[in-house]
């Protein structure tokens, strides 16, 4: 073969692969793209259950066995010391009964006062309207750990120092600018016609927020409610800096006590943990439509 021949026997060559050389079809790259988001959920549930498994596995465990090596997620001895120890321990259930107090309280309150705001600020025009909605933005964006010490001042000088209306108090206070935000969208989602037509029938602006809106609200002030619970119920750095005694001590501290000068209750604190998890799992479950609908609903203005 001459050196005139080399350069286009290669040619040849590269064509000949080119042509080989199967195309990506639509159907094929949405059959990757829907493996990868498979294998990318599944990652994602893997790496945020497994500490939660890890926590269950643990409280049906001994302190040895929680640290045996290798560890086992499933032991051979099943164990239910942990949670007797709880559930027989008046000190301990002192604490869930305080976590219900005020958690329920705040939600109770949040959604009252928010329902209210809400609805003057999406049906009215009033003085100083913006200054309200910038003041109400502006303590949604401030950390909580910078008031830490004026609310505790405050608090003590206002005699409510280790009792249930300075918890409830304080906790409104972070809780409210979320639950008016989301609640004035909502109901900036609902047609102005529903108002107009209770006040055709003779019914006044009362009538129309409570008979009519707030059951067509159901969905947003659930997932309000459920967002207050939440963050009421896990709440630690003020409900340890505002409370003294035991009997005022909510959940979160109740476990922070578990951890002694000498030994951690390893088992107690995941047993605790466990238990403090099936209130907010209860209610995501009976509610779960309410709130994804509520949470979506009310971010559009329609």
């Amino acid at each position: 073969m001459s050196l005139t021949d080399a350069p286009v026997s290669t040619q040849t060559l590269v064509t000949t692969k080119r042509v080989q050389r199967r195309p990506v079809t639509p159907g094929g790259r949405r059959r990757t793209a829907k493996i990868l988001t498979v294998v990318g959920l599944f990652l994602g549930a893997l790496f945020a259950g497994l500490p939660v498994l890890w926590m269950l596995s643990s409280s049906f465990k001994s302190n040895t066995q929680i640290f045996e090596n290798p560890p086992r997620l499933i032991t051979e001895t099943f164990s239910l010391d942990a949670y007797v120890t709880i559930f027989t321990d008046p000190e301990k259930m002192r604490f869930f009964f305080n976590s219900y107090v005020v958690a329920l309280s705040v939600v109770i309150c949040t959604l009252f006062v928010a329902i209210l705001t809400a609805y003057a600020f999406s049906r009215f025009d009033f003085r100083g309207k913006q200054i309200l909605n910038v003041v109400i933005i502006s303590v949604q964006a401030v950390p909580p750990i910078t008031l830490l010490i004026p609310y505790f001042g405050l608090i003590v000088l206002l005699g409510l120092y280790d009792s249930y209306p300075g918890l409830i108090l304080t906790y409104m206070v972070f809780t409210l600018p979320y639950a008016i935000i989301m609640m004035t969208g909502y109901f900036n989602s609902l047609p102005r016609e529903l108002d107009e037509a209770v006040r055709v029938d003779g019914g006044g602006s009362w009538t129309a927020l409570w008979r009519i809106l707030v059951p067509v609200a159901t969905p947003g002030i659930v997932s309000v409610g459920m967002y207050t619970f939440m963050l009421a119920w896990n709440e630690y750095l003020f409900a340890l800096t505002l409370t003294r005694t035991v009997e005022m001590r909510t959940v979160p501290i109740g476990i922070q006590l578990l951890m002694g000068q000498h030994s951690y209750e390893w088992n107690e604190m995941m047993a605790m943990s466990v238990v403090g998890c099936v209130p907010v799992l209860v209610l995501f479950l009976f509610f779960q439509r309410y709130f994804i609908g509520g949470l979506t609903t009310g971010s559009v203005k329609s």
